[in-house]
């Protein structure tokens, strides 16, 4: 499997972005997980919670055991009802393999919840960054994390085994002085380039002048700020049991639709090559 992240290059950003932390979105995202979980008709007395930031978790869920987002999760199979996956499942280098690991730490009919970050979140910066190093240097290095799309992510909770898998998101739009206080946020936040294939060497300086031209260019909003998308995307999905809701076999109605929605029934004619 192709490495996407570097984990090292993760951790130390993570770790450079706690001395002045700027961790709004997962603000946003505990407040969320809280509500959704006020709206399940169920009580979780056994938790865990998969983080590249244990100290905010753990307060927020204070009887919550809290798992670091390595490769090979420290859960224990069967024990925890509801398992969380608190905003790192996007720098996974094999998201399946973290899904499955945390349905396995599910007891039948336990909660997996994930909060990340979804295709959308920083478009505006991907292409400016794209379109101002192509034009300055002739060639294009990764410097955005490509994120999964809201439809590819429910097919990986359906891969992993899960039961009634969903996936919803929102966006929220944050408006910044330029591309450099938006850079400086990413960094606050932990979530600058921590790609395997990232340029190691320093980027010129016409590059950034040039991106911040188009930035303003194309994404500017009220008072000369300039827009920045974030995608959060959730996840959720049941460990089986057998007192889940499952769909009907083909074949076994009782009634047929067109009594059931009151309207006419039409048979259409056979057509050639029917039989």
């Amino acid at each position: 499997m192709p490495v996407l992240t570097d984990t090292n290059a993760l951790t130390r950003n993570r770790v450079r972005a706690l001395s002045a932390p700027a961790l709004f979105l997962h603000e946003d995202l505990r407040d969320e997980i809280k509500e959704r979980l006020t709206e399940v008709n169920k009580a979780f007395t056994s938790v865990a919670i998969v983080t590249g930031f244990p100290d905010f978790w753990q307060i927020a869920f204070p009887n919550a055991d809290i798992v670091p987002d390595g490769e090979i999760l420290a859960l224990d199979s069967g024990r925890y009802d509801l398992v969380i996956h608190a905003m790192s499942l996007h720098w996974a280098n094999d998201p399946v393999g973290q899904l499955i690991q945390c349905k396995r730490a599910l007891q039948p009919d336990g909660l997996f919840l994930a909060a990340l970050l979804g295709g959308q979140t920083l478009h505006e910066l991907r292409a400016c960054l794209a379109e101002a190093e192509t034009e300055v240097t002739g060639g294009l290095s990764p410097r955005v994390l490509p994120m999964a799309e809201i439809r590819d992510l429910g097919g990986l909770l359906q891969r992993a085994g899960f039961a009634l898998p969903v996936a919803d998101g929102f966006t929220r739009k944050v408006h910044y002085r330029d591309i450099g206080h938006l850079m400086h946020d990413l960094r606050a936040m932990g979530e600058t380039n921590a790609l395997a294939a990232r340029l190691r060497k320093p980027t010129r300086r016409a590059v950034f002048t040039r991106a911040a031209e188009r930035y303003s260019q194309s994404y500017s909003v009220d008072q000369g700020r300039v827009s920045a998308t974030f995608e959060m995307i959730f996840l959720t999905g049941w460990a089986p049991h057998d007192s889940q809701q499952k769909p009907l076999r083909p074949g076994s109605a009782t009634q047929r639709l067109a009594d059931a929605l009151n309207a006419p029934e039409i048979t259409l004619p056979a057509t050639k090559g029917d039989g």
